[in-house]
């Protein structure tokens, strides 16, 4: 999975930031709106997964430092 603004692999644990509204998908808190569990990875994430912040698709995430 390719991600925009990263050409860095993603790793379980790694933070991504949303490109368009900053949302942060943090892998130890999960997603409770969308209902995905704490410890899920981003690249777990279910193909229909966008961003609850403003719907962006998965591609639009960077990795965070």
């Amino acid at each position: 999975m390719r991600f925009e603004g990263s050409f860095l692999d993603v790793k379980p644990g790694d933070r991504l930031e949303c490109g368009i509204c900053w949302w942060v998908y943090d892998p130890a808190i999960g997603d409770d709106m969308r209902g995905i569990t704490p410890g899920t990875a981003f690249a777990d994430l279910p193909e229909d997964w966008c961003c609850p912040g403003c719907d962006a698709p998965p591609h639009k995430f960077m990795v965070t430092e």
